[in-house]
């Protein structure tokens, strides 16, 4: 992303995009885990926890949110792949 700038440009969005889906996916295969201590419908309910957060911060335009934003999903992936579920999924 570019330095010194606030709000993001069609580049940085661009940019952004094949990593952010990524996670989006990974978080999402993820959730099917065996490690994880959730039946069917608790996981089907994190998953669309899952799908609304990604939803709400498609809006975002500040670069330092979405860098958080990307920050706090790739910490939370780290969770779940050692078969914890993360705070804000919760």
């Amino acid at each position: 992303m570019a330095k010194g700038l606030i709000w993001t440009t069609a580049e940085d969005l661009a940019r952004n995009r094949g990593r952010v889906l990524s996670l989006y996916r990974q978080l999402l295969r993820s959730m099917n885990s065996p490690d994880l201590p959730l039946n069917l419908a608790a996981r089907l309910a994190k998953k669309a926890q899952i799908r609304a957060i990604f939803m709400l911060a498609a809006e975002e335009r500040s670069l330092h949110n979405i860098e958080d934003l990307i920050d706090s999903a790739e910490y939370s992936l780290s969770l779940l792949r050692k078969g914890e579920i993360p705070k804000y999924i919760q």
